[in-house]
């Protein structure tokens, strides 16, 4: 009886909450629609609040479209331009002359309000995604954000004063951020581990995949990219589609078994995808349904308490304009101090907790990249927010942490991964074409592979260091020391990979020796996490990152500020964590022959020539765990000098970063393979492999 009454009151409180939170979700919608009836002196300000009004409604009236099952009665016309009215305001075309762009801000209220108010703008746009996943909340508590700042503007009106203190503005975001940090967290972890927050998956299994209204009902920006690849899917015979779903999922399961882990102890796994791939995406589900596990699919962050970033991780649309994004990826510098860090960490780990028993048992993520946008090279503007010195170090710090803390809930000895990548539609006029050529590249034969890759793995094992040199523009030399094999006959310095985690199958990896490492890397153009790099060139003193620069802004102080928060992450330094022998030949030949190598994904990029890794090891919190190549060798070189710390301090051991850097074949004079006493082993001479035994790999070349 006691346990009855319990459940009853519980009920109560839970629908007491609700009617709470309805009223004041009802008072800040009738507030927002009344602006603009007061008078600002200052006309700007009022331009600026009576836009973002209606922006806001805007978004309030789509909670109530979604809720009222308005959209799934639309038609597509319909569909599209609702579509297109929720992201209007950040458009490319309409950019230039929007509050949530800050150089438009800054020019037209000044540079810290204009700053400020930004911020406030393009934190209002994540009601997109709240009124889509029916979070009255999260839409309540930003809404009454920016009542709160306009009634200071019009308090301060009141009182004969032109303008309210920025620092009382500022205080504002300060409180925001700090008091919502916890019910943040805890609903970003809840959608992170728990299969039942299902909001992507029933509209992925429950539609019909035909119809592509279905598409505007993720309430993410669609363009032809979206609506082309799902009409092409849709196209695609059956067992096409399961091929592709199977090499994903397989890969998947690969990962847990050459790792000698056990998948059965798993219930969950994260699906990673770019919309209209939902064909796939449903064959996959029901694939990790066959083996144990639930799909977890959660909306890449749209909020800056979420950890909104320029590139996307959860499923995601296109992007309305890559430049808003980058403008407002360190709008936390606003607010950004160490009472702020700690208090965000203690929430992390209690946020951590509140899902303990579903964190246990996720599997980690399984990926499906997208390429072939045109390479966002960004605009630097002084109006945008960036973290100053001692933030970069708090956000290190946070970072460190929040990994540490992460992978004491979701351990990394127990956990896996896949990555597959598919191009999409804007990569040109031989869409079908290359679509049809990367999914072959997808399913390579590896076993081909795997025996090649031994016996450059056999002469790379006789090495003390290995010696890498550009050829024409290209300038790198370095020089990369490896680990001593104290039994050659049972160990080795090189993991033989093929097509598991990493798809698709092609290269030769290790964890170089720190000491001795030396020279430079540079490639003449990459593209890294969504960001185009000209002339990136990074010098390494043993094996550390000593320099770096590029050529794609004007000062030198620009480009290493481009590089340093978006290669090095705010760290002064990085260690070389991988160095690796890309194979795959066949990749290479095929991205030449349609002119897309500045459009691939480093999944694909890093097994089309060395590549080299600045962060943590591939092996980054399973030094520990015995891994064997398929020939039985014991693989030795899992830590550095710098993650061999761990033990002491895990904090400076790991960096939560890893980018990895290629240099092409066509850029690439030599890699030789040196041993103590001298000896040169040429492995690659003039981007073609004169390894006897890699004959294979130069047919590629020969019928191209």
């Amino acid at each position: 009886m006691n346990e009855k009454k319990d459940i009853s009151m519980e009920t109560k409180e839970e629908g007491l909450q609700e009617q709470i939170l309805a009223e004041r979700f009802s008072l800040c919608r009738e507030r927002i629609s009344q602006i603009g009836e007061e008078e600002l002196a200052e006309e700007a300000f009022r331009d600026y609040f009576v836009n973002t009004a209606k922006q806001i409604e805007l978004f309030v009236q789509e909670y109530f479209n979604v809720a009222e099952g308005r959209l799934k009665e639309a038609g597509i016309g319909e569909l599209q331009e609702n579509n297109r009215r929720l992201y209007s305001d950040v458009l490319p075309e309409n950019y230039g002359k929007s509050y949530a762009n800050p150089a438009f801000a800054a020019a037209a209220l000044g540079k810290e309000f204009g700053q400020v108010l930004s911020f406030l703008a393009a934190e209002q746009r994540s009601l997109i995604a709240f009124a889509y996943e029916q979070d009255m909340e999260s839409m309540v508590i930003r809404m009454e954000l920016f009542l709160e700042v306009y009634h200071a503007f019009v308090f301060a009106e009141e009182e004969r004063k032109a303008l309210p203190e920025y620092e009382e503005i500022r205080d504002m975001i300060y409180w925001f951020a700090s008091d919502y940090s916890e019910t943040m967290l805890e609903k970003s972890m809840r959608s992170t581990f728990d299969w039942k927050e299902d909001f992507a998956l029933k509209i992925i299994m429950e539609s019909d995949l035909t119809d592509l209204r279905y598409l505007y009902w993720f309430g993410e920006y669609i363009t032809e990219n979206e609506l082309r690849m799902a009409g092409y899917l849709n196209a695609l015979p059956e067992e096409k589609i399961a091929l592709m779903a199977d090499t994903y999922t397989e890969g998947y399961r690969i990962g847990f078994e050459v790792t000698g882990k056990d998948i059965h102890k798993k219930e969950s796994v994260n699906i990673r995808y770019f919309l209209g791939f939902e064909r796939v995406v449903k064959k996959a589900v029901e694939n990790f349904r066959k083996m144990g596990l639930e799909s977890v699919i959660y909306r890449a962050p749209a909020s800056f308490l979420e950890g909104r970033k320029l590139n996307k991780n959860g499923f995601y649309g296109s992007a309305a304009n890559k430049q808003f994004d980058y403008d407002h990826e360190y709008d936390q510098a606003l607010f950004y101090d160490k009472k702020y860090v700690h208090h965000r960490l203690e929430n992390y780990r209690n946020a951590l907790e509140s899902v303990k028993e579903l964190a246990a048992v996720h599997g980690g993520p399984a990926v499906i990249e997208e390429f072939g946008e045109i390479p966002f090279e960004p605009v630097s503007k002084e109006e945008n927010l960036r973290l100053n010195e001692e933030q970069q170090k708090l956000a290190v710090e946070f970072q460190s942490a929040a990994g540490a803390l992460m992978n004491e809930y979701v351990k990394g000895d127990e956990r896996s991964f896949t990555i597959i990548a598919f191009p999409v539609p804007e990569i040109g006029e031989n869409f079908e074409t290359i679509f049809d050529g990367v999914l072959r590249i997808n399913t390579l034969d590896y076993k081909l592979y795997q025996g090649i890759q031994q016996k450059i793995i056999d002469t790379l094992d006789k090495a003390e260091y290995v010696h890498i040199k550009g050829c024409g523009a290209n300038k790198t030399d370095l020089r990369v020391a490896l680990h001593k094999l104290e039994n050659p006959a049972e160990e080795t310095n090189f993991e033989n990979c093929v097509a598991d985690v990493n798809i698709p199958v092609g290269e030769v990896f290790t964890s170089p020796v720190l000491k001795g490492t030396d020279g430079i890397l540079h490639v003449t153009r990459v593209y890294l996490n969504g960001l185009k790099y000209l002339n990136l060139e990074i010098e390494f003193k043993d094996g550390m990152i000593a320099d770096y620069s590029c050529t794609n802004f004007e000062t030198s102080e620009e480009n290493k500020k481009f590089i340093r928060e978006n290669v090095l992450h705010h760290h002064d330094t990085l260690p070389i964590g991988e160095f690796a022998v890309g194979t795959n030949t066949t990749a290479y030949v095929f991205a030449q022959k349609y002119d897309i190598g500045d459009k691939l994904p480093i999944l694909i990029a890093e097994k089309m020539g060395p590549h080299f890794a600045v962060g943590d090891t591939c092996y980054s919190h399973e030094e520990d765990l015995v891994t064997c190549n398929p020939d039985g060798k014991r693989l030795i070189a899992k830590d550095n000098e710098v993650s061999a710390g761990r033990c002491e301090n895990m904090a400076a051991a790991y960096f939560n970063c890893h980018t990895d850097i290629t240099i092409p074949y066509d850029e690439l004079g030599e890699l030789t393979a040196v041993d103590g006493g001298g000896r040169e082993y040429q492995i690659i001479r003039n981007g073609r492999f004169v390894l006897e035994g890699c004959e294979e790999l130069n047919r590629a070349f020969e019928e191209e």
